[in-house]
């Protein structure tokens, strides 16, 4: 049987120390690591990657705290999978970890069987948030207009402008990347993606970049 491998972010000795124990009397799961900062925990994903990572949200000054360090595991590790293990319980935190990239958002007064089935289920893809961000959950999903599976949402007006290449530079622009950033990540010349970021301004009717993205976000086209 293959084990779950496992990184705890953490910054209490203690708590750590309890997960640890936790996890070596089951069978499938495989604690390779546990850190005090998530900066230690990036060093060591990039040597032995985790399947799973649970992340703290309040670590310790001056470090990243946990939902900086979600973003970024999610972005260079897209086959780890973050589940957020915290005592933070606002609305705000739990959206911005998810948006993040957070697979589960997991309170820690949660038992010990709870969290042992929440690593299982995300380790297979699954989403699992707290029972108590259940409605702040399903308000972030968009109602359709209708029941008619042709017609559940009306088209973006957004997506009806810009072409594909655009709409791929504007989640790149969103993303905060630079033009040559954009033309690295595109593989076109400085030239073209600068063209491109202009037309979305033109299309759009909006001054610069920033206004942009705010469309883009405020559409939740990404």
């Amino acid at each position: 049987m293959e084990k779950i491998k496992i990184y705890v972010v953490e910054d209490y000795f203690l708590t750590r120390v309890s997960y640890k124990h936790t996890f070596e009397k089951i069978e499938d799961f495989n604690l390779i690591g546990d850190f005090e900062t998530a900066e230690d925990c990036l060093k060591a994903m990039e040597e032995n990657p985790a399947d799973i990572v649970l992340m703290d949200l309040g670590l310790p000054y001056p470090y990243m705290n946990g939902i900086e360090a979600t973003k970024i595991l999610s972005e260079k590790f897209p086959k780890t999978k973050v589940i957020i293990l915290t005592s933070h319980e606002t609305e705000e935190e739990f959206l911005a970890c998810t948006a993040s990239g957070a697979r589960a958002y997991v309170l820690k007064d949660s038992d010990n069987d709870i969290l042992s089935h929440v690593i299982r289920a995300v380790n297979l893809g699954a989403l699992w948030f707290d029972p108590k961000f259940e409605d702040t959950a399903k308000s972030a999903f968009p109602k359709p207009v209708s029941t008619d599976f042709e017609n559940l949402y009306p088209k973006n007006e957004i997506q009806e402008v810009l072409t594909s290449r655009e709409l791929e530079t504007l989640k790149l622009l969103s993303e905060g990347k630079s033009n040559v950033e954009i033309a690295e990540i595109m593989m076109v010349s400085k030239n073209t993606a600068k063209a491109h970021v202009g037309n979305i301004l033109s299309k759009l009717s909006v001054t610069d970049r920033v206004q942009a993205a705010v469309m883009a976000v405020k559409a939740n086209l990404f």
